[in-house]
């Protein structure tokens, strides 16, 4: 149970921040155009002159030799270089080294802001300023990181899909901080949005991508959901493929290549899928991105896989006690009370009533669904009986998770 519980909140965690982003991407975070529009300034230069404070090592200052203003701000206006109130330790063996900093800045005296209400212009005193540079990338040799962000900035304003488009160009960046950055792009956006990208790209291109065995395994996920919004019957064959080479091993992103067969192919792909459903001996992992996937088609393409064959696919998880509390919550949530039946003769067995978060999920199912269905409302009666603390106490638990009203 440890193993198949650190796995599931890992997986479960890396999404629950971002429950409208990529379905299938297994890494969400702040992107570099995010950092460019929260920067006051964003200069490229060199380091130089780092001094360190005898009073304090903490604390020192370094001198930015400015090249060129990646994100301007009139503080900078006609500045060649830049004093930034910091010790940053210059690479002896690389001193000219190319280092893009952001910075923000910050008043120096506590009155600005009120005798900025009597004259603006104290707003535009920058000696009353102070930099805070708070991020600083090395930049590789002709590095095209700072027009790959001049073009981000660019599209800032632009709709979803327009901005997706400009950012599927550089996937396949030969500089990891640009190709990881366009990346993130992707795991941050809607799945709508990373639809109708999908389904006018070069899907050839993206499927060289999944093969390549430099491709991160983070970038499965996304890459095999991608594909899947394509015509091509071969796509299909080659997403089977890869699914059965036994060299290729999916540490992440299984579940959207999963995905990505299933829509190519509903027939075969839905039959693969439940293969790997019902096979108790699957590692939990390959059972728990099986599930990730009757997810993905039930909130968003119930036109491809139709919620009822995603109920029976759930059924053949909640069958298996490693894994069956988390299909019934899924079923909870959605309101299924036409699968109470089920749910609660599985529930019943030794193997499943002998594991307490296995029994809480399914008390949590019939608590929800007691006043839709006969059996759950006579389930609950006799477990009430048996221990009506624990009825009162899951029954709490439930009325907390309901949004307050204002």
């Amino acid at each position: 149970m440890p193993k198949r519980f650190l796995a599931a909140l890992a997986l479960s965690l890396a999404n629950a921040a971002a429950a409208l982003a990529c379905p299938f991407c297994s890494v969400q975070g702040q992107t570099l155009a995010g950092e460019v529009s929260q920067a006051d300034l964003i200069v490229l230069g060199t380091l130089k002159n780092a001094k360190r404070d005898n009073n304090d090592l903490s604390k020192g200052t370094t001198e930015l030799h400015v090249d060129s203003i990646v994100k301007d701000h009139p503080y900078a206006s006609g500045k060649k270089m830049l004093l930034l109130p910091r010790y940053v330790q210059v690479d002896p063996s690389n001193p000219n080294a190319k280092i893009m900093v952001f910075l923000n800045l910050y008043s120096t005296t506590s009155d600005t802001a009120a005798a900025a209400a009597v004259s603006p212009i104290v707003l535009t005193n920058f000696s009353r300023y102070q930099l805070d540079p708070y991020r600083g990338d090395e930049l590789e040799k002709d590095s095209k990181l700072p027009a790959y962000l001049a073009g981000a900035s660019a599209v800032r304003e632009k709709d979803a899909v327009t901005k997706l488009k400009y950012f599927f160009d550089f996937l396949d960046s030969p500089e990891s901080k640009i190709n990881t950055d366009a990346f993130l792009e992707f795991a941050n956006a809607d799945y709508k949005d990373v639809r109708a990208v999908s389904e006018g790209a070069n899907l050839d291109k993206v499927l060289g991508w999944l093969k390549d065995k430099n491709t991160p395994a983070s970038r499965f996920g996304l890459y095999g959901m991608m594909i899947g919004h394509g015509k091509k019957k071969e796509h299909a064959a080659a997403l089977r493929e890869l699914l059965d080479d036994p060299k290729k091993h999916y540490s992440s992103g299984l579940d959207g290549v999963m995905a990505g067969y299933v829509m190519l192919d509903p027939s075969n792909g839905w039959n693969y899928l439940l293969d790997q459903l019902r096979d108790e001996k699957k590692d939990f992992q390959v059972r728990y991105a099986g599930l990730r996937v009757l997810r993905f088609f039930w909130e968003n393409r119930p036109d491809v896989i139709e919620n009822k064959k995603v109920v029976e696919g759930m059924k053949l998880l909640i069958a298996q006690s490693d894994i069956a509390d988390l299909p019934i919550e899924d079923l909870r949530k959605w309101d299924r009370h036409d699968a109470a039946e089920y749910i609660l003769e599985q529930g019943q067995k030794e193997s499943h009533r002998t594991i307490p978060i296995v029994k809480r999920a399914v008390l949590r199912y019939a608590l929800t669904i007691e006043g839709k269905c006969e059996p759950a409302k006579s389930y609950v009666k006799k477990i009430e009986s048996e221990d009506p603390d624990r009825v009162k106490l899951v029954r709490e638990m439930l009325a907390d998770e309901k949004p307050k009203s204002k």
